[in-house]
């Protein structure tokens, strides 16, 4: 079971070229060979063109077939659906270990220079440092959220 946590750092570079970070490479690598995939293959995406989510192949077919079992006349799969093609697209390393990130994404999201890339257990969110160091102040983790996540019981 994959379990991506933590954050690190990273740099896109002027053609749009992300590293991933040694801390979260060895865990995609080890999933990938887990689901008998040569190497990663992951889908690029966004949800709402504020930062984008890396997800291993695997794990985004799976939300595919959850989707395929909603009618197509349903508004939510067809935004969701919209918004996640727009923005996506799938993606491998090159022999460096970069993965390209799609123009589109790449400006909506302003992920030129320092990024941060968060562990968010079944997928990666890459974010433009600097905004989401933003967000965390704007939108902190609060006491009610905390209450919500006990009633879950975490």
């Amino acid at each position: 079971m994959l379990r991506l946590r933590g954050n690190a750092p990273a740099t896109v570079d002027e053609k749009g070229r992300l590293k991933l970070p040694t801390t979260f490479k060895a865990d995609l690598d080890v999933f990938a060979k887990g689901e008998g995939q040569p190497g990663l293959r992951a889908y690029l995406t966004s949800l709402d063109g504020k930062g984008a989510r890396l997800y291993p192949l695997p794990v985004w077919e799976a939300i595919e077939a959850r989707l395929a079992s909603v009618p197509g006349t349903n508004p939510a799969k067809r935004r969701f659906l919209e918004v996640t093609a727009y923005y996506g697209s799938e993606v491998e390393p090159d022999a460096q270990g970069r993965f390209v990130i799609p123009p589109t994404l790449r400006e909506a999201a302003s992920l030129v220079g320092e990024v941060a890339i968060l562990g968010q257990m079944d997928h990666l969110a890459i974010w433009n440092k600097e905004a989401f160091a933003g967000r965390l102040v704007a939108d902190p983790l609060t006491t009610e959220d905390l209450a919500a996540l006990a009633d879950l019981g975490i």
